[in-house]
Protein backbone atom coordinates (compact mmCIF):
# COMPACT_ATOMS: atom_id res chain seq x y z
CA UNK A 1 0.00 0.00 0.00
CA UNK A 2 1.80 3.17 -1.15
CA UNK A 3 1.44 6.12 1.24
CA UNK A 4 2.06 9.50 -0.34
CA UNK A 5 2.70 12.33 2.11
CA UNK A 6 2.33 15.93 0.94
CA UNK A 7 4.42 18.14 3.17
CA UNK A 8 6.04 21.55 3.47
CA UNK A 9 6.70 23.59 6.64
CA UNK A 10 5.19 26.71 5.04
CA UNK A 11 1.48 27.40 5.02
CA UNK A 12 -0.39 28.43 1.89
CA UNK A 13 1.92 26.69 -0.59
CA UNK A 14 -0.73 24.41 -2.10
CA UNK A 15 -0.52 21.25 0.03
CA UNK A 16 -4.27 20.64 -0.01
CA UNK A 17 -4.56 21.28 -3.75
CA UNK A 18 -1.77 18.78 -4.36
CA UNK A 19 -3.15 16.23 -1.89
CA UNK A 20 -6.68 16.23 -3.27
CA UNK A 21 -5.43 15.94 -6.84
CA UNK A 22 -3.11 13.04 -6.04
CA UNK A 23 -6.08 11.28 -4.40
CA UNK A 24 -8.21 12.15 -7.42
CA UNK A 25 -5.61 10.74 -9.78
CA UNK A 26 -5.39 7.45 -7.87
CA UNK A 27 -9.19 7.20 -7.80
CA UNK A 28 -9.30 7.80 -11.57
CA UNK A 29 -7.03 4.76 -11.96
CA UNK A 30 -9.58 2.64 -10.13
CA UNK A 31 -7.66 2.31 -6.86
CA UNK A 32 -9.20 2.09 -3.39
CA UNK A 33 -8.05 5.48 -2.10
CA UNK A 34 -8.05 7.13 1.30
CA UNK A 35 -7.27 10.77 1.94
CA UNK A 36 -6.18 11.89 5.39
CA UNK A 37 -5.91 15.44 6.68
CA UNK A 38 -3.68 16.12 9.69
CA UNK A 39 -3.96 19.90 9.35
CA UNK A 40 -6.08 21.84 11.85
CA UNK A 41 -7.73 23.75 8.98
CA UNK A 42 -9.04 20.45 7.55
CA UNK A 43 -9.16 21.75 3.97
CA UNK A 44 -8.83 18.29 2.41
CA UNK A 45 -11.52 16.89 4.69
CA UNK A 46 -13.86 19.72 3.69
CA UNK A 47 -13.11 18.95 0.04
CA UNK A 48 -14.12 15.33 0.61
CA UNK A 49 -17.42 16.49 2.08
CA UNK A 50 -18.06 18.52 -1.07
CA UNK A 51 -17.27 15.61 -3.38
CA UNK A 52 -20.41 14.51 -5.28
CA UNK A 53 -21.70 10.93 -4.89
CA UNK A 54 -21.30 10.33 -8.63
CA UNK A 55 -17.54 11.01 -8.51
CA UNK A 56 -15.07 8.17 -8.10
CA UNK A 57 -14.97 7.30 -4.40
CA UNK A 58 -12.27 8.57 -2.06
CA UNK A 59 -12.66 7.56 1.57
CA UNK A 60 -11.67 9.59 4.59
CA UNK A 61 -8.63 8.37 6.49
CA UNK A 62 -9.48 9.22 10.08
CA UNK A 63 -6.44 11.07 11.38
CA UNK A 64 -6.25 13.92 13.82
CA UNK A 65 -3.77 16.60 14.79
CA UNK A 66 -2.67 14.41 17.69
CA UNK A 67 -3.00 10.88 16.31
CA UNK A 68 -1.98 9.35 12.99
CA UNK A 69 -2.94 5.67 12.90
CA UNK A 70 -2.20 3.15 10.16
CA UNK A 71 -4.83 3.05 7.40
CA UNK A 72 -7.04 -0.06 7.08
CA UNK A 73 -5.83 -3.01 5.03
CA UNK A 74 -8.56 -2.81 2.40
CA UNK A 75 -7.05 0.40 1.09
CA UNK A 76 -4.65 0.25 -1.85
CA UNK A 77 -3.45 3.89 -1.99
CA UNK A 78 -3.22 6.53 0.74
CA UNK A 79 -2.59 10.28 0.59
CA UNK A 80 -1.88 12.39 3.67
CA UNK A 81 -2.20 16.19 3.73
CA UNK A 82 0.01 17.54 6.52
CA UNK A 83 0.04 20.80 8.49
CA UNK A 84 2.49 23.66 8.26
CA UNK A 85 5.30 23.43 10.76
CA UNK A 86 5.35 19.63 10.77
CA UNK A 87 7.99 18.61 13.32
CA UNK A 88 8.70 16.56 16.42
CA UNK A 89 6.93 13.25 17.01
CA UNK A 90 4.32 13.97 14.33
CA UNK A 91 7.06 14.48 11.74
CA UNK A 92 8.67 11.17 12.78
CA UNK A 93 5.37 9.29 12.67
CA UNK A 94 4.52 10.63 9.23
CA UNK A 95 7.95 9.92 7.75
CA UNK A 96 7.95 6.43 9.24
CA UNK A 97 4.74 5.66 7.31
CA UNK A 98 5.61 7.41 4.07
CA UNK A 99 6.73 5.73 0.88
CA UNK A 100 6.81 8.94 -1.14
CA UNK A 101 6.95 12.59 -0.10
CA UNK A 102 5.65 15.31 -2.40
CA UNK A 103 6.91 18.78 -1.52
CA UNK A 104 4.97 21.69 -3.03
CA UNK A 105 7.20 24.73 -3.41
CA UNK A 106 6.50 28.26 -4.57
CA UNK A 107 9.29 30.26 -6.18
CA UNK A 108 9.79 32.75 -3.35
CA UNK A 109 12.99 33.15 -1.37
CA UNK A 110 11.11 32.65 1.92
CA UNK A 111 9.55 29.38 0.77
CA UNK A 112 12.84 28.14 -0.64
CA UNK A 113 14.79 28.70 2.57
CA UNK A 114 12.08 27.20 4.78
CA UNK A 115 11.85 24.19 2.51
CA UNK A 116 15.62 23.71 2.48
CA UNK A 117 15.63 23.30 6.25
CA UNK A 118 12.72 20.86 6.00
CA UNK A 119 14.47 18.76 3.35
CA UNK A 120 17.59 18.69 5.51
CA UNK A 121 15.44 17.36 8.36
CA UNK A 122 14.05 14.62 6.11
CA UNK A 123 17.58 13.72 5.00
CA UNK A 124 18.52 13.20 8.64
CA UNK A 125 15.63 10.82 9.27
CA UNK A 126 16.67 7.21 9.75
CA UNK A 127 14.78 5.75 6.77
CA UNK A 128 15.54 8.67 4.46
CA UNK A 129 17.34 6.39 2.01
CA UNK A 130 14.07 4.52 1.39
CA UNK A 131 11.93 7.61 0.83
CA UNK A 132 11.23 8.88 -2.67
CA UNK A 133 11.02 12.68 -2.61
CA UNK A 134 9.73 14.87 -5.42
CA UNK A 135 9.32 18.64 -5.73
CA UNK A 136 6.35 20.31 -7.42
CA UNK A 137 6.54 23.98 -8.38
CA UNK A 138 3.24 25.60 -7.42
CA UNK A 139 1.65 28.64 -9.06
CA UNK A 140 4.63 29.15 -11.32
CA UNK A 141 5.17 29.65 -15.03
CA UNK A 142 8.00 27.36 -16.18
CA UNK A 143 9.14 30.06 -18.65
CA UNK A 144 9.91 32.67 -15.99
CA UNK A 145 13.06 33.67 -14.14
CA UNK A 146 11.34 32.58 -10.92
CA UNK A 147 11.05 29.06 -12.30
CA UNK A 148 14.73 29.14 -13.28
CA UNK A 149 15.68 30.13 -9.73
CA UNK A 150 13.52 27.37 -8.32
CA UNK A 151 15.11 24.82 -10.66
CA UNK A 152 18.57 26.08 -9.70
CA UNK A 153 17.78 25.62 -6.01
CA UNK A 154 16.33 22.15 -6.41
CA UNK A 155 19.06 20.89 -8.74
CA UNK A 156 21.57 21.60 -5.99
CA UNK A 157 19.67 19.17 -3.78
CA UNK A 158 19.73 16.32 -6.26
CA UNK A 159 15.93 16.01 -6.15
CA UNK A 160 13.61 15.91 -9.17
CA UNK A 161 11.22 18.70 -10.07
CA UNK A 162 8.25 16.65 -11.17
CA UNK A 163 6.33 19.52 -12.69
CA UNK A 164 5.28 23.15 -12.55
CA UNK A 165 1.61 23.85 -11.93
CA UNK A 166 0.36 27.17 -13.23
CA UNK A 167 -1.76 29.64 -11.28
CA UNK A 168 -5.23 29.03 -12.71
CA UNK A 169 -8.84 29.36 -11.58
CA UNK A 170 -9.44 25.76 -12.64
CA UNK A 171 -8.12 24.51 -9.29
CA UNK A 172 -10.33 26.92 -7.35
CA UNK A 173 -13.52 26.12 -9.28
CA UNK A 174 -12.95 22.36 -9.09
CA UNK A 175 -12.13 22.44 -5.36
CA UNK A 176 -15.43 24.21 -4.64
CA UNK A 177 -17.22 21.17 -6.09
CA UNK A 178 -15.04 18.48 -4.50
CA UNK A 179 -13.51 17.61 -7.85
CA UNK A 180 -10.09 17.42 -9.51
CA UNK A 181 -8.71 17.73 -13.02
CA UNK A 182 -9.10 13.96 -13.29
CA UNK A 183 -12.86 14.10 -12.69
CA UNK A 184 -13.83 16.28 -15.67
CA UNK A 185 -13.62 15.97 -19.44
CA UNK A 186 -9.91 16.12 -20.39
CA UNK A 187 -10.56 18.66 -23.13
CA UNK A 188 -11.66 21.21 -20.52
CA UNK A 189 -8.36 21.05 -18.62
CA UNK A 190 -5.92 19.80 -21.24
CA UNK A 191 -3.20 22.34 -20.46
CA UNK A 192 -3.25 21.49 -16.77
CA UNK A 193 -3.27 17.74 -17.33
CA UNK A 194 -0.11 18.11 -19.42
CA UNK A 195 1.56 19.79 -16.43
CA UNK A 196 0.55 16.82 -14.27
CA UNK A 197 2.06 14.19 -16.55
CA UNK A 198 5.47 14.11 -14.85
CA UNK A 199 3.86 13.94 -11.41
CA UNK A 200 1.56 11.08 -12.46
CA UNK A 201 4.46 9.15 -13.97
CA UNK A 202 6.38 9.52 -10.68
CA UNK A 203 3.37 8.39 -8.65
CA UNK A 204 3.00 5.29 -10.82
CA UNK A 205 6.64 4.24 -10.49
Amino acid sequence: MPIVVVANPKGGVGKSTLSTHVAGYFAAQGHAVMLGDADRQQSSRLWLQLRPPAARPIRTWEVSHDLIARPPRDTSHVVLDTPAGLHGWRFKDVMRMADKVLVPLQPSIFDIYATRAFLDEIAGFRNADKLKIGIVGMRVDARTIAADKLQEFVSGLGLPVLGYLRDTQNYIHLAARGLTLFDVAPGRVEKDLLQWQGICDWLDR
